[in-house]
């Protein structure tokens, strides 16, 4: 009974259950048909993505500033007015061989030893040591007149920490010769009263910052000392403490603060020694950009506690694309009259009781530019005024036929200068220079004519390289001569000169040249000072042998 009933109750759930099912398939709402309803699948939304596409920045339609400050590849013309200074002839040897070491030997005509050396050390860049040598003498046809020239010098670098640089020489000059200017020539003398050497030892110590310190500043000092003397045992001492210093204000503004101080003491053989001291400070702002190039200062100086206010502007004016300057200023300074300075001018001298400085102040205007890759052009103007020039007499008193030569002090000299230059050149296989040089003098105060300085003089240079293995150079000297004092006080005046040298030098094996100079082709003995005859046509000729040759 029991089971009957549990099998009733299973068939009844059956049927309910297939009731319902088949009730909620049916829509009653529809005409009819079949609906399938497929399985649930849950998908997630695809995510919003971040457009990382940058907006670009608006165009600039302003000019950029640039500032370009690129050299002359042809000549470059410093065109600082020179001081004006009588120079002597110089003695015209072979030019300087631009090997990194090598030596250098020959001989001339004039019984003339030629022996010239330079050696390099280091790497060139943290440091380097240079040694250079020469000798060089000749003795002419006239009596006594010879000479002989001895040079030695060391120089070198270092660079020390991150920023700073150090460089420092030390060298050795002796200069011997005879004072063979007598007249008549007949007169007789004993050679030591006629010897007249000089020996030069000179030391250099000076350091710089490579990089402006973080405050802008850019600093260079420097000490200089020379020990001067002669064959009578006169000596002289010249030392020299220069202290620039430059702050950079933005870019185109910087202040120039320079101290200098130049002391010199001179002790004649036995009297008193001379105090020569000198020192001045240059205080000035400066303006560059990429046309104009502008200082503009003062330069206060002391002369042996006496007090002289010089100007020191000076102003560059350049075209967009630098190829013309205009250059003008107004600048003053004391040049230094010592022992040395004298005899480096004029060698026949007698030593001067007393020493004056000179005060130069110029007034300049010019130009200088290139025309193409090759021309090069330059041209100045200048009105100058010196107080306390040293002039030149011979010394006709004192029963020496004038082989000497008295320095005597102009107070007052005013000069109008002119020079020109023009060069042209192609790389390095051909270069020619020519310049001019013009001087006016007037105002004289306390001389007739100014003494043994040169009122016109012209000098030529060239270089030619004719094959890859020979070279040839040239130089041409020509001037109007000086004016000179006669025995009875009149006025004299030298002919002019025309010297012509040439050169030839090439390549025989790798490492030796042959080379030969001649020098005085026209042959003329002229006089660049009075009674003082230069040597006739004359020429040397050796080897140079080059080593550790720098690619």
């Amino acid at each position: 009974m029991k089971k009957q009933q549990l099998y009733k109750l299973f068939f009844l759930g059956i049927g309910i259950f297939s009731f319902g099912i088949s009730f909620a398939q049916k829509d009653t709402t529809k005409k009819g048909g079949i609906d399938i309803i497929s399985s649930f699948k849950p998908v997630l939304r695809e995510a919003a993505k971040i457009n990382f596409n940058a907006t670009p920045p608006p165009a600039d339609s302003t000019k950029a500033k640039l500032e370009y400050d690129i050299p002359n590849k042809n000549l470059l013309f410093a065109y600082q007015p020179g001081s004006l200074k009588p120079l002597a002839m110089d003695i015209d040897t072979g030019g300087k061989f631009d090997n990194s070491s090598y030596v250098k030997v020959g001989f001339g005509s004039l019984r003339t030893p030629f022996v010239q050396a330079g050696i390099s050390f280091g790497d060139g860049k943290t440091a380097g040591l240079n040694i250079y040598a020469k000798h060089v003498g000749s003795d002419g046809k006239r009596a006594f007149q010879k000479f002989a020239n001895t040079d030695v010098k060391l120089s070198g670098f270092f660079k020390s920490g991150n920023n700073l640089e150090w460089d420092a020489s030390l060298g050795m000059n002796q200069h011997r010769t005879y004072k063979y200017g007598f007249e008549p020539q007949t007169l007789s003398f004993a050679p030591d009263s006629l010897k007249q050497n000089f020996q030069t030892i000179a030391g250099r110590v000076a350091m710089h910052n490579m990089n402006k310190t973080a405050f802008g500043l850019t600093y260079w000092p420097e000490v200089k000392i020379d020990i001067f003397s002669d064959n009578l045992k006169n000596s002289e001492s010249n030392t020299v403490l220069n202290l620039p210093l430059q702050k950079t204000i933005g870019k185109e503004f910087s202040v120039n603060l320079g101290v200098t101080f130049d002391l010199t003491r001179m002790s004649p053989t036995g009297k008193s020694a001379i105090n020569n001291t000198m020192y001045y400070i240059s205080p000035s702002v400066l303006y560059k950009t990429a046309k104009i190039n502008a200082q503009a200062g003062i330069r206060p100086s002391w002369d042996n506690r006496t007090f002289k206010m010089f100007p020191n502007i000076l102003v560059d004016i350049n075209t967009y694309d630098q190829r013309f300057t205009f250059q003008a200023g107004w600048t003053g300074y004391v040049r230094k009259t010592t022992y040395q300075y004298l005899a480096s001018q004029n060698p026949w001298l007698w030593l001067p009781a007393n020493f004056k400085n000179t005060w130069i102040e110029e007034r300049f205007a010019g130009f200088k530019g290139s025309v193409g890759e090759h021309f090069s052009y330059a041209a100045k103007v200048g009105f100058n005024k010196l107080n306390n020039q040293p002039l030149f007499v011979n010394d006709t008193v004192t029963g020496g036929g004038g082989k000497s030569f008295r320095v005597v002090n102009e107070s007052q000299l005013k000069v109008v200068n002119f020079g020109g230059e023009l060069g042209f050149a192609i790389h390095e296989k051909f270069s020619l220079i020519t310049g001019l040089t013009y001087n006016q003098y007037s105002g004289l105060k306390d001389n007739a004519e100014p003494w043994g300085l040169l009122p016109l003089e012209l000098k030529t240079s060239l270089r030619l390289q004719i094959i890859k293995d020979l070279w040839l150079k040239g130089d041409l000297f020509a001037w109007t001569g000086p004016k000179y004092m006669k025995k009875d006080g009149s006025t004299g005046k030298l002919s002019g000169a025309k010297d012509l040298n040439a050169g030839l030098e090439f390549k025989i094996t790798k490492n030796i040249n042959l080379w030969t100079q001649f020098n005085n082709i026209f042959n003329k003995e002229y006089q660049r000072w009075n009674q003082y005859p230069v040597y006739g046509f004359n020429f040397t000729g050796g080897i140079v042998f080059s080593f550790d040759q720098k690619n």
